[in-house]
């Protein structure tokens, strides 16, 4: 009994890591169309003239980048976007020039 629960718990465990492995890979090429689309988007209303409503948040980006605490600005991005912390990195040294 205990050498089955064992290895039924193994299975298990090798099949979670397994997947967690292979998900990513899958979801590359959806995120990447996915930002190829908002590309498209962002650019289609930049041509008809429609501004974004803004993130009241984002105000308080500027106020943690005027206080100097970068870190936090951009725990706070990517809290607004969901980014990536590279892409939120990214954004926030835009966002600082």
């Amino acid at each position: 009994m205990d050498t089955t629960f064992t290895s039924i718990a193994i299975f298990i465990l090798a099949a979670a890591v397994i997947g967690s492995t292979v998900t990513p890979s899958r979801n590359k090429p959806l995120e990447q169309r996915l930002a190829r689309l908002e590309a498209k988007v962002d650019l289609l209303l930049a041509q008809a003239g429609v501004e974004q409503p803004q993130d009241p948040r984002m105000a308080q980006l500027d106020e943690l980048l005027a206080e100097g605490k970068q870190i936090q600005a951009i725990k706070v991005y990517r809290e607004i976007t969901g980014a990536g912390l590279a892409e939120a990195k990214e954004a926030i040294d835009r966002r600082m020039r």
